[in-house]
């Protein structure tokens, strides 16, 4: 970018929350501001073409609100920076519309480095109002969005993968600490899938994985979020509504933090039953086939005060489920520990 186009990119927040070089900041081609208010009156002021917002310093509140005003007084494209915990927000927020369009434009998941920022930013389309594209430039686009899918997805079941869901749950437990919100794990696989591939083959296997993620993420909330950790494994992170605000000190939902929430123990009762009556359409030489999970449940505080003691804990609440005979998921470290046994 040019000298003469700085200020039409501004950012609007804190860089050290934005990037993972932020001590880099002082060479990003873009004006940073890093008060709300006063950042509101530069972009009214100046009228950038392209908006970019911290979504870790605004108030989840005053989201709508502020883009609703930057969208009345400039003609820009908001651009949400996000971190992993608030993307169910970023894409709600990309969804909602005003007049049949999106509030924002498009969110990037950070921290995120500097260099990297600077080549999606420079290729987006809020930029071509004044700098168009050429060809070389949308396919860079394109390469690059490929890359951030392959990245974070896995390439069967479509879920989040093994990084980007530690990663996810670090992010999120790292908010529940400041907010007292609250954070159960669930980790389970499928019983007996080396039977459906030895019997099936192979491809009836994947459609098991892939049944499977379709169905915990139609019995989730849209802010929990799923990921597969690999081969027949896969977890499920249910946390507090990010767009609710945190519990008043001495709350009752204080008071529980260290319980076992009921939402995520229903949560995985009602996957169990959607798993039981599914309809595999396997011609099985039993006559049936029953898909059922094996999982535990390991929640924050009670059971772990760290993404790995949560993720290690819900393990070995699902290797007991197994020993005891399959199809059940298990609290940590309660008598009776079986879901189906709370009422």
């Amino acid at each position: 970018m040019s000298k003469a186009d700085e200020g039409k990119i501004l950012l609007i927040g804190n860089p050290s929350d934005a990037f993972s070089d932020a001590q880099s900041a002082e060479n990003l081609p873009l004006g940073v501001c890093t008060d709300l208010s006063d950042g509101i009156d530069k972009a009214s002021a100046e009228q950038p073409a392209t908006i970019v917002l911290v979504m870790a310093n605004i108030p989840p509140r005053r989201l709508r609100e502020t883009i609703a005003t930057l969208h009345n007084n400039t003609n820009a494209k908001i651009l949400l920076l996000a971190r992993m915990s608030e993307e169910p927000l970023a894409i709600e927020l990309l969804r909602s519309s005003k007049n049949g369009v999106g509030l924002a434009d498009d969110y990037i998941i950070c921290p995120i480095r500097i260099d990297k920022f600077s080549e999606i930013i420079l290729g987006s389309p809020a930029i071509r109002e004044y700098k168009e594209p050429t060809v070389s430039e949308t396919a860079l686009e394109t390469r690059i969005r490929h890359l951030e899918k392959l990245a974070t997805e896995d390439d069967l079941t479509g879920l989040k993968n093994r990084r980007y869901t530690r990663e996810f749950a670090r992010q999120i437990i790292e908010r529940a600490k400041k907010t007292g919100g609250r954070v159960t794990v669930l980790i389970f696989d499928i019983d007996d899938l080396k039977h459906y591939n030895d019997v099936y083959g192979h491809t009836a296997g994947d459609e098991v994985l892939k049944m499977a993620a379709v169905l915990i993420q139609r019995c989730c909330r849209k802010h929990d979020m799923v990921g597969r950790l690999g081969g027949d494994e896969f977890a499920a992170i249910f946390w507090d509504d990010p767009k609710s605000p945190p519990p008043p000190a001495g709350s009752e939902r204080r008071k529980s933090a260290g319980e076992h929430p009921n939402e995520a123990i229903l949560i995985a009762k009602r996957f169990r039953r959607e798993l039981e009556k599914t309809d595999l359409k396997l011609e099985s030489p039993n006559g049936h086939e029953t898909l059922t999970i094996s999982g535990g449940l390991a929640t924050l505080n009670r059971d772990g005060y760290t993404p790995d003691e949560l993720f290690e804990k819900a393990d070995q609440a699902l290797l007991e489920a197994k020993r005891s005979g399959k199809n059940r998921v298990y609290l940590v470290g309660r008598p009776q520990n079986d879901i189906d046994k709370i009422d």
